[in-house]
């Protein structure tokens, strides 16, 4: 089976932007979704007592469907919801009232954007469904959606439109994460990012396979030595329409399959999840295109690094050395630590485009994962500020990070006895942070902060806005973090 157009991979994705909506303080006749706390408002003709005996009391991820000819699904907030609580909660309820296309969502009339935003995304992300592939088509995709509330109009349509473009950026993540290897392409992805950054008005930039040997991307095509297909560097570029707040450099990490290279991977679970080894250059296409949608005020630079990671007799081998754009050479000590060396290359090409900050994505190590689960990020950094800004960025947008500490005392590990510097340390040490160092070294001085989403970029979890299989995690987090960037 092959798809009959590229962009035919991302077809849930683009489903979120023919949805209609309306902002209104007259509830519609349809399905309602009403978002409560304990003792709240409730619909006519409900009361506390029946719920209560029903076992409905209004607490976090609680939901009751109320038996009426308008069908009302109460979701609970719980008595001091976290914008999390609301996001959450308009999940289930979308989910509640799945069968049904046309929603209206009931919010209170203090509501603030921050919610209004974030219970968007869970009403969206709820109904999404990676179906691509199958020969018929999953769940049930609204078609409208109302939000009831006396808040201010505009202020609530703006929230909105705004909850709407992160709900696209995560969408398009998980659908480019989930899309399997034989279906994206380093070069098909290319192709899309071209074709949807014109939609978006950004300026992107595809570099195939010779011109990164003329631009000496000796990273990249060392990992791609192996494979039959091409490799392929993308530049997006985000211009405000007024004068730039600052120049931020986006870094994302592209393996569009990772078998280990000749070091292959065990055949396990997790290796036949490698399709999703892109998702930190997903995350970047993702937010970058909702940049419009967002106004974000500075300039946005996003660099894509893409290729697999396969064996074969032209593969790089353990102990090759190779010299990236940096100049400096990495001697490969393992070819499962592929992609710390493709993502060198796209810092030093950053640093010399004189961004004035930089945040790289990337699946980066198993290290992370271990220590912090399926649940938090890791993320370090070497400016303390950027760091807390994009730790700011991720918690309000529902996808929370931890700290991994920037240890320089663990820079020895990385001492080649042939090369610069070598692309993993000796067994037993802290990869979570020497890959972390390693990626430092290319920062040339530049402020820069890392986001390791090994361990967040794939979920078992079928609740609420999350379903299971690749997540999109960190398309929200780099919108709101370079939306609201500033030099």
């Amino acid at each position: 089976m092959a798809f009959s157009d590229h962009l035919d991979v991302i077809g849930p994705s683009r489903e979120l932007g023919s949805v209609r909506f309306d902002v209104t303080a007259d509830p519609p006749d349809r399905p309602q979704v009403w978002l409560v706390a304990p003792d709240g408002p409730l619909p006519d003709g409900v009361s506390w007592e029946e719920l209560r005996a029903a076992g409905f009391s209004g607490s976090v991820r609680s939901v009751h469907v109320v038996a009426s000819p308008t069908s009302h699904v109460l979701a609970g907030t719980g008595p001091a919801p976290t914008v999390d609580d609301w996001r959450d909660a308009a999940g289930l309820g979308s989910r509640a009232a799945s069968p049904h296309t046309d929603l209206a969502v009931r919010l209170p009339d203090d509501v603030t954007g921050e919610v209004v935003r974030a219970v968007v995304e869970g009403i969206l992300l709820a109904r999404y469904r990676y179906d691509a592939l199958r020969a018929e088509p999953q769940g049930h995709r609204l078609t409208h959606l109302a939000l009831v509330t006396g808040a201010a109009h505009d202020e609530t349509a703006a929230a909105a439109a705004l909850g709407v473009a992160s709900a696209g950026a995560t969408a398009l993540a998980r659908d480019l994460a989930n899309t399997p290897h034989n279906h994206l392409t380093a070069s098909r992805l290319a192709r899309i990012a071209v074709d949807l950054g014109a939609e978006a008005d950004l300026e992107v930039e595809v570099w195939e396979q010779q011109r990164c040997r003329d631009e000496r991307l000796g990273g990249l095509l060392a990992i791609n030595a192996g494979s039959e297909q091409e490799a392929r560097f993308v530049r997006l570029r985000y211009v405000p329409p007024g004068a730039p707040t600052g120049r931020l450099g986006l870094v994302g990490k592209g393996i569009m399959y990772d078998s280990g290279g000749i070091g292959l991977k065990p055949n396990d679970d997790s290796h036949a999840q490698m399709k999703n080894d892109m998702s930190g250059a997903a995350a970047i296409l993702a937010a970058m295109l909702a940049l419009p949608a967002a106004h974000g005020t500075a300039e946005v630079v996003g660099y894509l690094m893409c290729t697999d990671n396969m064996p074969s007799a032209t593969a790089t081998a353990l102990g090759d050395v190779v010299r990236g754009r940096s100049g400096r050479t990495i001697e490969i000590v393992n070819t499962d630590a592929e992609g710390r060396v493709v993502m060198s290359d796209g810092l030093a090409l950053a640093v010399e485009d004189g961004v004035d900050a930089i945040v790289d994505i990337a699946t980066l190590t198993g290290a992370v994962a271990r220590a912090f689960g399926s649940l938090l990020s890791g993320i370090t950094g070497s400016d303390e500020a950027l760091v807390a800004s994009v730790a700011a960025a991720a918690t309000s947008s529902g996808e929370p990070v931890a700290r991994v500490p920037l240890e320089h005392r663990y820079r020895p590990q990385l001492t080649s006895q042939v090369a610069d510097l070598r692309n993993l340390g000796p067994t037993g040490q802290p990869d979570g942070i020497i890959s972390a160092l390693f990626l430092h070294e290319f920062t040339e001085g530049v402020p820069w902060a890392h986001l390791d989403i090994a361990g967040t970029a794939w979920s078992t979890v079928d609740a609420g806005w999350q379903t299971p299989g690749c997540t999109g995690v960190g398309a929200r987090t780099i919108l709101a973090a370079a939306a609201g960037f500033t030099a």
